[in-house]
């Protein structure tokens, strides 16, 4: 069966794709997506954890505050 349209162009990332015969005949007929699908990984660059800590002191810093508010509304 013959494709039409551009999905024969489509890249091996895209949500579908066609693959050669021969690159799955090479697989042993294997037909799990991972087999052919090509993953691109993106760099994520997150925060040092020295700042992450600091930022989670601050919240607590807020949450006992608020606690200390709650508390003085129930004495």
């Amino acid at each position: 069966m013959q494709r039409d349209g551009n999905e024969k162009s489509r890249p091996r990332t895209a949500q579908s794709f066609c693959v050669p015969k021969g690159d799955i005949a090479a697989q042993g007929y294997d037909l799990s997506l991972n087999r052919y699908k090509e993953v691109v990984h993106e760099a994520v660059e997150y925060e040092s954890p020295l700042a992450i800590l600091a930022h989670l002191k601050e919240f607590e810093a807020e949450i006992q505050a608020g606690m200390r508010v709650l508390e003085g509304m129930l004495k």
